[in-house]
């Protein structure tokens, strides 16, 4: 059975297993899905991942959350563009998550990036997700 939005799905199991104070969680591996983990591990909101490849020419990403004091370092983490709405920003109208303190996942010409670094670039695109 296939998957109507694996990215919120990926999110949603971060989410949970943040809830559930899990050191590891698992969730099934894509490139969209390791270019926002790169910019989770480049923002310092996840420890870092790995990826495991398993029988049938798949993968799984070995996903390691981050606390810090016993509280997890993610307070909140929501999809923004949906498949079935998607949610486009220029460069000027990027949306600042908590007064800066937060950041927003945005797909770029210039690939996946965060709303710091999409500012610095000078692109606009599609806002995928909000971190908090």
């Amino acid at each position: 059975m296939s998957m109507s939005d694996p990215l919120g799905d990926m999110l949603t199991r971060i989410r949970n297993g943040l809830q559930a104070r899990k050191d590891v969680i698992v969730a099934p591996a894509s490139k969209n899905r390791q270019r926002v983990l790169d910019v989770l591990e480049r923002e310092g909101y996840i420890r870092g991942y790995e990826r495991t490849d398993l029988e049938g020419g798949k993968a799984d990403f070995q996903i390691m959350l981050k606390y810090h004091d016993g509280d997890p370092v993610i307070r909140s983490i929501s999809r923004v563009s949906t498949p079935g709405r998607r949610v486009y920003s220029s460069v000027r109208d990027l949306p600042r998550i908590q007064n800066g303190l937060g950041i927003s996942i945005v797909s770029t010409p210039k690939g996946v990036l965060s709303d710091a670094e999409a500012r610095e670039a000078n692109v606009g695109g599609e806002v995928l997700c909000t971190v908090f």
